[in-house]
This record gives C-alpha cells, sequence and structure tokens, in this order.
C-alpha cells in the first residue's frame, strides 16, 4: 500500500499507521485517493522514481559472480493449491542464470550507498503537495515497523501489531534508537522494490524472477508442503527462520533469533544456496497480479504487463517470496513452497530485503 496514504493517516488520525507484506493487507485510502496521488507529476512516488534513476547510473561496480551460485535451466511444476492466487500449479521452464548465495547485507548494501550516494525511500523527504492539510512538522520520513502488542490480540486487525515509525530505514531498522553497527553479516531490510532495484543495477544485476526465485527455491525436488521437505521440524530442528510461539505477542524463539538472523544461520538447500525461506521477505521483478497463473507464460516467465490487487484496486505492487521471520503457524503461513506474496513499489518494513540474480 502507498507509504505516503499511510503517513497521511497516521498524522491526521494520531494513531500508528501500518502497512505489512502479509497476506492479509487492507486499503487505508479510497481508490479515487490513491488513483490520484499515482497520477500527480508532484507525488513522492514520481519524484522518487525520477531522483533513483539519475542516482544509480554511472557508479556501477565491476560485474562478478562472486558469492553466486549457477543454476542450470529446467522444469518444475510452479505455484500451490494452498492460496488463490498461487494455482494452478502449472509447468514451467526456465534459463539458467546465476543467483545471490545469500540475501544481500547490510555491508553490502552499505558499499552501495558509499559508492553512489543513494537514499533510499523511507530516507527521503516527504513532498508537502503529497499530503494537503498536513502540517509541515508531521511530514518526517520513516517506515513500518513490527511492535508486538503487551497481550493477545485479534489476527483480524494489523494495526495492532505495526506501526510507522519516523526515522527507521535500512540504518535503523526500528527506529532512530537502533542500528545496525555489528551488523554487517545480517540482510538489509527497510527496502522498498526501487531501492532493491536500485542496488541490482549497480552491481551489475537484476531481481529475480518469481519463476527464476521459486525454482532456486525447490532446487530441483519435487512439490512438496515446504520447499525442504513434507515435514515443519526435520529431526526436531528448525531449518528456516520463523515465527514460534503464539503470535503477534509471544515469541518463544525456538529457532534461536527474534528477529532477522545473520545469513547462512540456517542449512543450504540442494543447489547450495541459503534462507529462500522465511528469515526476510525478498522482492521478485514481477508485478503482481492474483491472477496471473492463469495465463502465465510457460518459458522463463517474467510477470504480466499490469499490476492488479482486488484488496487495493489501483495501486502498483510486486511479487515479494519466501515469507520471513514473522511468519506463522497461526498467520501468514507464506514460507510454504509456491506460495506468494505482494508489495506496493515504494514501500518497505523491517522484515524486508532482497537478493539478486544475473544471467550468464
Amino acid at each position: 500500500m502507498k507509504i505516503y496514504s499511510l503517513i497521511t493517516g497516521f498524522v491526521l488520525s494520531g494513531l500508528s499507521s501500518i502497512f505489512a507484506q502479509e497476506s492479509k493487507a487492507v486499503a487505508v485510502v479510497a481508490s479515487k485517493e490513491c488513483q490520484t496521488f499515482c497520477k500527480a507529476n508532484t507525488s513522492k512516488k514520481a519524484l522518487l522514481l525520477q531522483s533513483i534513476s539519475n542516482n544509480s547510473k554511472g557508479n556501477a561496480v565491476a560485474t562478478s559472480t562472486n558469492g553466486m551460485v549457477w543454476v542450470a535451466a529446467g522444469n518444475f511444476n510452479m505455484g500451490t493449491n494452498d492460496y488463490p492466487d498461487a494455482k494452478p500449479i502449472h509447468e514451467v521452464s526456465v534459463k539458467g542464470y546465476w543467483i545471490d548465495e545469500h540475501e544481500v547485507t547490510n555491508a553490502q548494501f552499505a558499499a552501495f550507498v558509499r559508492a553512489t550516494n543513494y537514499v533510499t525511500i523511507a530516507e527521503r523527504p516527504l513532498n508537502p503537495n503529497d499530503y494537503p492539510g498536513v502540517p509541515l512538522e508531521n511530514l518526517v520520513p520513516g517506515s513500518a515497523v513490527f511492535s508486538p502488542p503487551a497481550g493477545q490480540v485479534s489476527l483480524e486487525n494489523m494495526q495492532q501489531w505495526w506501526q510507522y515509525v519516523p526515522g527507521a530505514n535500512w540504518q535503523h531498522p526500528t527506529g532512530p534508537e537502533s542500528s545496525i553497527v555489528g551488523l554487517d553479516n545480517y540482510p538489509v531490510v527497510q527496502i522498498s522494490y526501487v531501492d532493491a532495484k536500485a542496488y541490482a543495477e549497480w552491481a551489475g544485476k537484476r531481481l529475480p524472477t518469481e519463476a527464476e526465485w521459486e525454482f532456486a527455491a525447490r532446487a530441483g525436488r519435487s512439490q512438496t508442503k515446504y520447499y525442504w521437505g513434507t515435514e515443519l521440524k526435520p529431526n526436531g530442528k528448525w531449518v528456516a527462520n520463523i515465527f514460534q510461539g503464539t503470535f503477534p505477542n509471544e515469541n518463544t524463539v525456538e529457532d534461536g533469533f527474534a528477529g532477522a538472523a545473520p545469513v547462512k544461520s540456517f542449512p543450504k538447500n540442494p543447489f547450495g544456496i541459503y534462507d529462500l525461506e522465511g528469515n526476510v521477505w525478498e522482492w521478485c521483478s514481477d508485478l503482481y497480479r492474483d491472477d496471473y497463473y492463469k495465463n502465465s507464460a510457460v518459458y522463463n516467465p517474467k510477470g504480466p504487463s499490469t499490476s492488479n490487487d482486488p484488496e487495493e484496486p489501483g495501486v502498483e505492487k510486486h511479487v515479494q517470496r519466501g515469507g520471513s521471520f514473522l511468519c506463522s503457524d497461526q498467520y501468514c503461513i507464506r514460507y510454504v513452497a509456491g506460495s506468494r506474496g505482494k508489495g506496493e513499489t515504494t514501500s518497505a518494513c523491517n522484515h524486508l530485503g532482497f537478493r539478486c540474480v544475473k544471467d550468464k
């Protein structure tokens, strides 16, 4: 959903607005208002995209496949019958490609920022023209942060565990008092789609299609409930960083991590790739449509030409994959093999990152 819409709601109501990459996203502005913002030349999105394009060109690093894994071309059955937007299960063929063996880390993203002076969307000043009637002192850059409630709550209202936090960004994932100092090997978070795309272009890479992402996650294995197999805890051990306990207020941390885990903390898959399930959501290059699988291309699909999410008509979204440390058996079980996530192009939060791929 639109981050500027969230901020407007936050400052006008005095309540914490939220957005999450869960399967139950809800609209916070009327469709008519959203379309007006999207089409306005002074919209935050238009200004950011223009600035991002200017900042990310001309400073690319030498292309390298260090830290990447080669995935040979092949066929697989894509999707799952567990979710309406991930069916029908259909056969897909992908060409070979290189993929990052783990999520992009804080250290890697910091190198990009040093080389380009890039400023992420969550850090950028807000344009008053996008927030008519909102006092200037309330237009503070920030992003969405998971904030667990003190006790058990209904799972029908995400606003009870997500809030907009001024000053939250990739360097301060949960707010201005937080820091990534000493966390070089953790996945970078608070990254929007356009931020991830800018990094990938600078690195001489690109974001994966969701077909490439799922093919890498399945790693040559047949259709199973989880990417790692049929059991949630093989041999009684957690093999992915997800939420244990009573969501959203009580995380028992059985897997050892209350939040994101350092990359390579869990076993690699048969292709030699880490953390393709749980830990942090990962952006894909495909636009999101809930009905895309009914008409998906068979060979090397790249997604639809337009975006559509019935829950937020008119809002451009891209696909996210893999789930995160907040995915629970009680809510948002999107680490299930073949399942899909979605997110508004310019939105970010503290369980959202990415990895890259590269053509041969």
